[in-house]
């Protein structure tokens, strides 16, 4: 399986590494031709609007859109998930986001930079482990459609959730040194995705 990472801005770095520990050796995506070559899409944690605009300027935004709609598997964290979403309160005008989860976010959701917070939560993955979650300038979803399965949550408000070959986090993952958010994207969301379509 080849994966990819959006790699026009945030913290791409950081998920290529937790990749590397999950034994895959990810692709750095800022041009059509990378991105016909992976898989799989990691869509990093960063400025979800400026990620948007460059997508377009780099001649990706239709093509990720496109890939989504064909059942692409891909995995959001932070501003990823905002891009994931079909629907973003106080989202900026004109805001360019690929869609595909049917979700309805609220971006800066847990407030500004410096209300930024770490916090151990459970995660639906089969174990009784906590996940350490760290939230800087965090979206929250408001809503999820029917076919949306909700992972984790604070304050009541759904932080993981995934549908389908669809899978986003509002937290980041990538920064913790704890690989299991990475690993139940490889592992419970893409893998069984693509081998469906084989």
């Amino acid at each position: 399986m080849k994966v990819g990472v959006l790699a026009l801005q945030g913290d791409v770095r950081e998920h290529i590494k937790a990749l590397n520990a999950c034994n895959i050796n990810p692709i750095e995506v800022r041009r059509p031709s990378e991105l016909a070559e992976v898989d799989a899409l990691v869509l990093p944690g960063g400025e979800s609007t400026t990620i948007g605009q460059l997508s377009e300027i780099f001649g990706l935004y239709d093509l990720i859109k496109a890939r989504i709609s064909q059942g692409m598997p891909v995995y959001g964290s932070c501003a990823g998930m905002i891009l994931l979403a079909n629907e973003v309160l106080d989202a900026k005008v004109g805001q360019k986001i690929f869609g595909g989860l049917d979700i309805t976010v609220r971006r800066n959701a847990f407030g500004r930079q410096v209300d930024s917070f770490e916090s151990d939560i459970d995660f639906a993955d089969g174990s009784a482990a906590k996940v350490r979650a760290v939230f800087i300038r965090a979206p929250w979803v408001e809503k999820t459609g029917p076919d949306v399965q909700i992972l984790a949550s604070v304050e009541s408000h759904p932080v993981a959730v995934r549908s389908k070959s669809l899978f986003a986090t509002s937290f980041h993952p990538e920064l913790t040194g704890d690989h299991r958010i990475h690993r139940y994207f490889i592992e419970e969301v893409a893998r069984p995705a693509l081998e469906k379509v084989k």
